[in-house]
């Protein structure tokens, strides 16, 4: 705005006192201020507020003028509340740094003038970046992308001095002035904390923008649905792959206007999604060409001859021959005919990107299909190093393929990930190990389909199960029907924990450390802090009620699975 327009608004109560020729100088902003010196907390263009404090003697009008002056400031307002009236020497220095001076009434509080200039200076920054949003909007619909998102978020910042970040539905930043360098990174607790809370309150069906408070912050979360995918009859069709704006401010008590320009500024992020979203097209060919290949048994070398291309593909400049390990994911609504394929898919690829990564670009390198109402992944593992043959160190060991794991899989995504799924929804996830070959392929998808089962036979929300658990007990253990496990169950525990009940005996406690101590009555005495005839009794007691003898492996197997089962 102009200092003009100050002159214009009565109820200020502004009276100029000199300075009418430079009455266009636009103002940035507004300062309150009585210190003798205050050129460290000026930027320049700001309406200065002072009550003269700072005054002592004559001389000082000058020294504070000249700073004012040098630091570029729009105008200076004193008021009239100390001294009645404003001091000539004040009048005269800003006379000859050309510096507008107003006089402000006494009945017209600092607060007020703070709150116009504040409202008017923020209002034209609106208009001024809506138009630059606009002409942004029809580059990126005519052509090629104008820039990304982080060009409209860099517009918030410094336009509105917004802090505002893209993240994913796991909370992973995709774009944000952080991730720039301008400004420090959002904590990954608070990512996951808020991408939760939107997940959670997109489920409701409430509109955005939704105030969160996170790290100690107000912040105002606004939903990216995707431009071009037209209305979803169901909001859990989409709730797990939209993205959404967090702008660190509290929207609440903005106007119709501001809200307006965010609208238009997800619409933006939103074609920038649908275009990235479009790229991934040859991606998601490629995995369900080799899957359609492995499926119907074609020959290893066809398999091979797709692996070949998809490599450079996926991993551009790493070399050929790479590792690959497959990954299956399913998502499934109680009650509900909605697909579950194209769901798990675009959940698949945003949880198969590494937590740490920022930005698009990590999620171009994973190939996922949807078969049915599964989903998928083909994860190219680069080749290890190796070493010529007689310079490996003596005693070395071979490194191990690399490869996801699924107990760390979901670590970072667990959290927001079941605000999302709420009470009707299930996330199951299963990893094969790495292979090197087309030949491999086939074995390590019927892999990772059966790790999914033995996820998907677990209590949660959100399970993930790997290859080294199918060579373990806990792979039967799943499949045992319920009628049969609670009679086994019930047999040997049942006896031991009526005793408990009446006795108070801990015998179900002594049960399970013998047990974890291999059956070591020293170990197991000293887990418990009891003597070893005291353990030696509880044992016995436990034989006596179930007619087993912990001494033989059978015995000892049976009481193992059945704590594992119960």
């Amino acid at each position: 705005m102009r200092l003009r327009a100050l002159l214009e608004t009565e109820t200020l109560g502004l009276r100029l006192l000199g300075g009418e020729d430079e009455l266009d100088r636009s103002v940035r902003g507004v300062m309150t201020t009585d210190l003798r010196d205050p050129s460290r907390y000026l930027s320049g263009g700001e309406l200065v507020l002072t009550g003269l404090a700072w005054r002592r003697e004559p001389e000082d009008s000058e020294r504070f003028v000249r700073i004012l002056s040098a630091a570029g400031v729009a105008g200076l307002a004193a008021g009239e509340a100390e001294m009645r009236s404003i001091p000539d020497d004040l009048v005269q220095a800003c006379a000859r740094h050309r510096l507008p001076l107003f006089s402000v009434v006494e009945d017209v509080s600092f607060a007020s003038i703070t709150e116009h200039v504040v409202r008017q200076v923020s209002s034209e920054r609106a208009g001024d970046l809506a138009a630059v949003v606009e002409r942004h909007r029809r580059l990126m619909t005519s052509g090629p992308a104008g820039g990304g998102p982080e060009v409209v978020l860099d517009l918030l910042g410094s336009d509105l001095d917004l802090r505002a970040w893209v993240l994913s539905p796991t909370g992973r930043p995709i774009a944000g002035s952080s991730l720039a360098g301008s400004g420090p990174e959002l904590p990954a607790a608070v990512c996951a904390a808020l991408a939760g809370e939107h997940l959670a309150a997109s489920r409701t069906g409430r509109r955005g923008p939704h105030r969160v408070s996170a790290g100690g912050n107000t912040y105002s979360l606004f939903p990216i649905s995707g431009a071009g995918r037209g209305a979803a009859r169901d909001v859990r069709e989409t709730v797990l792959s939209d993205w959404l704006l967090a702008v660190e401010a509290d929207a609440g008590d903005w106007p119709a206007e501001r809200l307006d320009l965010l609208d238009g500024v997800t619409q933006l992020i939103a074609v920038e999604r649908d275009r990235r979203d479009a790229a991934r097209t040859v991606r998601r060919r490629l995995a369900q060409e080799i899957l359609e290949l492995v499926q119907t048994g074609a020959a290893p070398a066809e398999i091979a001859a797709r692996l070949r291309v998809a490599a450079p593909v996926l991993l551009p400049g790493l070399g050929t021959a790479p590792h690959w390990q497959v990954v299956v994911a399913r998502v499934e609504w109680d009650g509900t005919d909605i697909p579950g394929g194209p769901v798990a898919q675009a959940l698949l690829e945003e949880v198969l990107v590494d937590p740490e990564a920022s930005g698009t670009e990590p999620s171009d390198r994973i190939a996922v299909a949807h078969l049915g109402d599964e989903a998928v992944a083909l994860v190219p593992l680069p080749a290890l190093p190796t070493r010529p043959e007689g310079l490996e160190p003596e005693g070395a060991t071979p490194a191990a393929a690399p490869g996801l794991h699924a107990d760390t899989l979901l670590a970072a995504v667990r959290e927001p990930l079941a605000r999302g799924l709420d009470d009707d929804g299930r996330l199951t996830l299963g990893v094969s190990a790495s292979v090197h070959s087309a030949e491999g392929l086939r074995g390590a998808l019927e892999e990772a389909r059966h790790a999914r089962r033995v996820a998907a036979a677990r209590p949660g929300r959100v399970c993930a199960a790997g290859h080294q658990e199918l060579a373990s007990h806990v792979l039967l253990l799943p499949f045992v029907p319920d009628d049969v496990r609670r009679a086994f169950t019930a047999r040997l525990l049942d006896p031991l924990r009526d005793y408990d009940n009446r006795h108070r005996a801990e015998l179900i406690p002594t049960l399970e450390a013998f047990l974890d101590c291999d059956g070591s009555w020293t170990r197991c005495a000293t887990r418990l802090h009891l003597h070893v005839n005291t353990l030696r009794y509880r044992v016995g007691r436990i034989e006596q009620l179930t007619g087993r003898d912990l001494s033989r492996l059978e015995d000892k197997l049976d009481f193992f699975l059945a704590l594992r089962m119960s």
